[in-house]
């Protein structure tokens, strides 16, 4: 599903219009990333959580060349399913 499938499913859904619809997504996205900018976690009861995940330095090595590369530290975005989520997606 794409963003704009989803907007129209959350307009048609709600009764709301496309433009509202848009609003309302584009402001549930960014206060997700605002929250997990700030290293906090955000739950959705049933839904999932969304929370930070930190990734050590660690090394690689370049796929065309074979030589060993040096990959920093990096923190990355974790969504971890909630139980009713999971029990829809089961059925």
């Amino acid at each position: 599903m794409t963003k704009e499938q989803m907007i129209v499913q959350m307009a048609e859904q709600s009764g709301i219009t496309k433009r509202q619809a848009t609003k309302a997504l584009h402001a549930l996205i960014g206060s997700v990333t605002t929250q997990l900018k700030k290293g906090k976690k955000v739950s959705f009861s049933g839904f999932g959580t969304f929370t930070i995940s930190k990734r050590k330095a660690r090394a690689g090595r370049n796929p065309r060349t074979g030589a060993v590369i040096s990959i920093p530290a990096t923190k990355v975005p974790v969504f971890r399913a909630g139980s009713r989520l999971k029990e829809a997606v089961r059925k």
